[in-house]
């Protein structure tokens, strides 16, 4: 009996599609990617389930949108009495293993102790083997195997020290300093083998060098980066080069209105993003440490395709590669992610099937969680649960376009078609932007502002946005419109038109 085949699932923190070379930008250095990409099928328009950390990855684990699993923001985590994805694979026989950041529960604040005390949450969400790591802001108070190298190589404190420098909540005090700024690129002051995206891509390649199990393995790899802060070292920095960098489309800020919930909405994340404050010159800065970091991912995922060749395990494994979610990147004027224009929602995905195929790109709209569904038609799981589709028809050539892709989180969602994006507060179901991405690709015009497509934003909430929000939402705790500020402690009151 043929064994069935591995699954290689590699994900980056925070990677935006168009800022790879496979997806046209000449400024990447991101050649694991690209090989990947030709010897696959590379997906254009797919989107992510929420532009934010904790909610889109609760959605890969649940193959649930972000309404029906809770986590819309990141202060909580998933029920235990959940179904996961990664249980189903454990049901077909697979060992399911991840190494790096998984954030399917909030790190910070943190209750004190090493991430190995922890594991007790990874293994019953389905994972039989955790070599977990926190994110790089999490670090800072976050013990996990990744500091612990650090802490070997007596690195540990000059790394904390530069990360409290650029933390904007240690800063509280002195917000203005220019190290906190989201758009700074100050590099790291370590040497490259001390970068966590370095440190994963290695202990994953020499996990896949020892793996000697019956059982085919699914194995997810998950990098820290290049989520901020943009903390390339001198070297990468180096290495990567002077080319010619990609600039935002578009550096007008986002048109914000004098109340209401998009006003609450874009007020509290421009500021976050210091908008304000932010340059051409900062944002090119920010783009090559962003690419810098890619490229050492990159490399990282190079070493683990090398290591599945050299142990005769590439032929049957498929590598599946995406992200999170994207980041803007000085497009609108803003940083990081968490807004729903098409920078932070749309992700890379990319399928190589074992022994590679001619490669293929698909340019219908599919949904990050999709490919939770394909992992387990992979293996022959189930998971009757499930609110998504498997993406294995494309490998064949068959058509796995959507007709929408949702997003959501801090209680907004997002309604994207291929010529048109509706975004709705989904407390009143009250329009926040409509852009007709035909007539306004870069999304400057905000037509629920200026008006003359009426018609059209009710028909989307007709056959999109009412349907979907008719059910009531799991909301453990005040969206961010409620609270009117980021720090999760805070309370707002709207006014009372903006109360349900």
């Amino acid at each position: 009996m043929t064994r069935k085949p591995n699954i290689l699932f590699i994900m980056p923190d925070q990677q935006r599609a168009d800022m790879l070379g496979s997806y046209g930008d000449q400024a990447a250095r991101s050649t694991a990617t690209d090989w990947l990409a030709s010897e696959g099928v590379q997906f254009q328009n797919c989107f992510c389930q929420a532009p934010l950390c904790m909610p889109s990855r609760a959605s890969l684990l649940t193959e649930r949108y972000v309404r029906d699993h809770g986590v819309f923001q990141n202060v909580t985590r998933v029920n235990d009495t959940v179904p996961t994805c990664p249980q189903s694979l454990q049901a077909a026989g697979y060992h399911t293993a991840q190494i790096g950041k998984t954030h399917l529960y909030t790190h910070l604040p943190w209750p004190g102790g090493h991430m190995n005390g922890q594991a007790g949450i990874l293994h019953h969400y389905g994972f039989t083997e955790t070599h977990e790591t926190a994110g790089k802001e999490a670090s800072l108070r976050v013990d996990s195997l990744y500091t612990d190298y650090l802490q070997k190589h007596g690195l540990l404190e000059e790394y904390r020290t530069y990360l409290a420098s650029r933390n904007k909540h240690v800063l509280e005090d002195n917000p203005e300093m220019e190290a906190a700024k989201a758009w700074n690129a100050d590099p790291l002051p370590l040497p490259p083998h001390a970068h966590q995206d370095v440190w994963v891509g290695d202990y994953a390649a020499d996990w896949v060098r020892s793996y000697e199990r019956e059982a085919p393995f699914f194995l997810q790899v998950c990098f820290a980066g290049p989520h901020d802060p943009w903390d390339a070292p001198e070297e990468a920095l180096a290495e990567y080069g002077d080319p010619d960098m990609t600039m935002p489309g578009s550096f007008e800020p986002p048109e914000i209105p004098e109340s209401g919930p998009l006003s609450v909405f874009l007020n509290v994340l421009t500021e976050y993003c210091d908008t304000d404050t932010m340059t051409p010159e900062a944002v090119a800065k920010a783009r090559r440490a962003y690419q810098a970091n890619t490229m050492m991912i990159d490399q990282g995922i190079g070493k683990i395709i090398d290591a599945l060749r050299e142990t005769g395990q590439l032929d049957n494994t498929w590598i599946i590669f995406t992200s999170d979610h994207g980041e803007m990147m000085g497009e609108h004027r803003m940083m990081k992610k968490m807004v729903f224009y098409d920078a932070s929602v749309r992700v890379p995905l990319i399928v190589r099937p074992p022994g590679g195929m001619d490669p293929r790109t698909v340019d219908g709209i599919v949904e990050l969680t999709d490919i939770a569904a394909t992992f387990r038609d992979i293996a022959g799981a189930d998971l009757p649960t499930s609110q998504f589709q498997s993406l294995l028809p494309a490998i064949d050539g068959q058509d796995v376009g959507k007709e929408v892709a949702i997003s959501e989180a801090y209680g907004v969602a997002m309604f994207r078609t291929a010529t048109r994006k509706l975004v709705v507060y989904e407390d009143t179901q009250e329009p926040m932007q409509f852009f007709n991405l035909e007539n306004d690709p870069l999304e400057d015009r905000n037509l629920v502002l200026s008006g003359g497509a009426e018609e059209e934003i009710k028909a989307m909430m007709a056959r999109y946005a009412r349907p979907f929000l008719a059910i009531r939402p799991i909301r453990p705790a005040r969206s961010l419109i409620e609270r009117g500020s980021m720090a999760k402690n805070s309370f707002y009151l709207p006014d009372e038109v903006f109360v349900r």
